[in-house]
């Protein structure tokens, strides 16, 4: 059996106020204000601790991400419908498509980080949670459907570089983009 390995109070307790500061800075000064050497310095521990810790602006980014992120991924695999299990198939992705939406543009900054910081940083991770999820909904709605390439259809548009670049271009609005995703999902289940 494996063992837990626990992490030391001291670095929890840097951890924390490492967290805490950068969340102050991004609060204050956007992401474009965070700055590994400022947060070091907010948090009051010496710069090498900070990228022996998080590497690089993009972990901080994704450090910083991760507490909304357990919250969503809960919601959506053990919370009440019909983002949760007990609903239909379609509602449920229907649900969770629209969660997304509002997930990626709450941290639509600190998404747009640390999905840019390298070519395919976007995948993984949540990305993959996100895929199978939605793919298996499809699956159970659309069995002869191919839920694997439509799952990533149905995802493209919420990538942080793109929803920045909508959302801020042309009028187009977050329920705007809710509303073309149920209309790609109904004509994924309904019409295909």
């Amino acid at each position: 059996m494996g063992t837990v390995r626990r992490e030391r109070t001291d670095a929890a307790r840097n951890r924390a106020k490492i967290l805490a500061a950068a969340e102050g800075i991004v609060a204050a000064r956007g992401v474009e204000g965070l700055s590994m050497a400022e947060v070091a310095a907010a948090a009051g521990v010496g710069v090498g601790t900070l990228y022996r810790r998080f590497g690089d602006r993009s972990g901080l980014a994704y450090a910083l991400i991760d507490a909304r992120e357990r919250e969503f991924q809960a919601a959506f695999i053990e919370g009440p419908p019909p983002l949760g299990p007990g609903a239909e198939p379609v509602a449920r992705a229907r649900a969770f498509l629209g969660a997304l939406t509002d997930r990626t543009a709450e941290q639509l900054d600190l998404l747009l980080m640390a999905e840019t910081a390298a070519p395919l940083a976007r995948f993984g991770g949540a990305y993959d949670a996100y895929h199978a999820h939605l793919a298996l909904l499809i699956g159970q709605a659309r069995p002869e459907a191919d839920a694997f390439c439509l799952a990533d259809a149905l995802l493209a548009p919420l990538a942080a570089p793109l929803l920045a670049h909508r959302l801020g271009t042309g009028g187009v609005t977050v329920a705007r983009v809710k509303a073309a995703l149920d209309r790609l999902l109904a004509g994924f289940v309904i019409e295909g």
